[in-house]
């Protein structure tokens, strides 16, 4: 008896040029005799045979069979002891491992469509399934996450990633999208999103995403998740180096994370009350680019001087955060972004950072990064330098001085109005130059999955 794997793949729409080679998983049961052995198998090495070594195993397996000119599905024999936790971490590696993305005019390679994932033990199976479906609605996550980082932003302008996210979205029962125009934000004074966005003839956007299950009783959290969603940031007037300018196309990573998180968490019904914001702006330069040295208006009426229009992400965040505040009631908010190349230097490029205001919030993030095989570091937020934050012209200054991500962090904390609140910093992790675990070359999807595992840690 098969016990089926939800294979519903999201597609981007990009010309159907996105080649994502994301297999099909499926769970059966068979006796050793029952399966063929003719010799020609693959025997997979797991290492110390922790979790993160059997998630190794499955990207490796589907790339090597990926270069296989041979058939397009596969078994794959588990041990007797392949408890739960392996067989999620094997199937997220196996799901991500052959992902790739590329606009071509030539015909896909051949990819895997499909494995099966055979277990000895018919009493293990309900568990397995359950624990398979779960890696592979978050590898289908964090795919979506690099679909939309990858995409170029001759196609992903603000527009683009709002309606596309909003597309998926009618396709999920319970979740709503609402996509905000440049005269709504006018009207109602996101004057932070806004002038990031006046540089550019592609105008800005605000998406919202709301999942309101009808299986809440009682009182349940509300958590607001934000994320940074510039399409493309060429640095405005304080202008980027050349060199590196073309990996901006993934600068709506955090975006992107949390468009494809809320996606996944309506598709699991998980009963928490969630409200995913993408402030969506294109960082240009141009006679009305904003300028170092204006004053910005922010939703709640907080102005801040400008002093590097380069650091825009926390421009539109604080927009973005100030408005969950205001409307939203939220208990807890977590904003997600590629923010400071401060987090490049001090935690390299596969750690995220970690701001929180409230420990037990800290904690919930780390521990679902570690059930998801996201690693992330808790940075902390050093009283000394809040009052860097303070201006003599405005509220307060874009960028204080004093470490980078530390004031970056401080100036959104600003926004939060004293609730539980974490800001993730990806800036070193969304992007990966290298082929590793289940990691490829171009955008990573990184945090899409933590932000899944963080909301139903409230479930438990």
């Amino acid at each position: 008896m098969r016990t089926p794997v939800p294979t519903a793949l999201v597609e981007v729409e990009v010309a159907d040029a996105a080649r994502r080679g994301v297999p099909s998983v499926v769970l059966t049961t068979a006796d050793l005799g029952e399966t063929e052995r003719d010799g020609d198998g693959w025997r997979l090495g797991v290492g110390d045979g922790g979790p993160a070594t059997w998630r190794t195993a499955g990207a490796t397996l589907v790339r090597a069979l990926d270069q296989a000119d041979e058939a397009r599905s596969y078994d794959v024999l588990l041990p007797a002891d392949a408890e739960a936790e392996r067989v999620r971490a094997f199937v997220l590696g196996a799901t991500l491992g052959g992902y790739r993305f590329k606009v071509t005019g030539e015909a896909p390679p051949p990819r895997i469509r499909s494995l099966r994932l055979v277990v000895q033990d018919p009493g293990y199976t309900d568990v397995l399934a359950a624990e398979a479906g779960h890696a592979y609605d978050l590898a289908l996550a964090t795919a979506l996450s690099r679909d939309l980082a990858n995409t170029p932003s001759n196609v992903k302008d603000p527009q683009w990633l709002a309606s596309t996210a909003a597309k998926q979205a009618g396709g999920v029962p319970g979740l709503k999208a609402v996509v905000r125009d440049e005269k709504w934000l006018a009207a109602e004074g996101f004057g932070g999103v806004l002038a990031v966005g006046g540089g550019s003839s592609r105008p800005p956007r605000l998406l919202e995403l709301s999942w309101r299950p009808s299986s809440v009783t009682g009182h349940a959290p509300h958590v607001v998740l934000v994320g940074k969603g510039i399409t493309f940031d060429t640095g405005g007037i304080s202008v980027k180096p050349a060199d590196g300018m073309h990996l901006m196309r993934t600068d709506m990573s955090g975006g992107g994370a949390v468009i494809a998180a809320m996606l996944a968490i309506a598709r699991r019904g998980l009963p928490v009350r969630v409200t995913g914001l993408v402030p969506c702006a294109e960082n240009h330069v141009s006679g009305s680019a904003y300028r170092p040295g204006d004053v910005v208006r922010h939703y709640c009426g907080t102005t801040t001087e400008i002093t590097n229009t380069d650091a825009e992400g926390r421009i539109v965040l604080a927009d973005a955060l100030a408005y969950a505040v205001k409307t939203l009631n939220p208990d807890l908010l977590v904003d997600v972004a590629t923010l400071t190349g401060a987090m490049k230097v001090s935690l390299g490029l596969r750690t995220g950072g970690l701001f929180a205001t409230d420990d037990d919030l800290a904690a919930r993030i780390t521990t679902a990064g570690g059930r998801v095989h996201e690693a992330w570091w808790r940075m902390p937020l050093l009283d000394e330098h809040a009052d860097a934050v303070k201006s003599d012209v405005a509220d307060v200054r874009q960028c204080p001085p004093g470490p980078g991500g530390i004031t970056a962090a401080l100036f959104l904390r600003e926004f939060t109005a004293g609730l539980p609140w974490a800001h993730l910093d990806i800036a070193g992790p969304a992007r990966s130059e290298s082929e590793y675990d289940e990691v490829v070359p171009g955008a990573t999807g990184f945090a899409a999955r933590t932000l899944v595992e963080l909301v139903e840690s409230y479930t438990r």
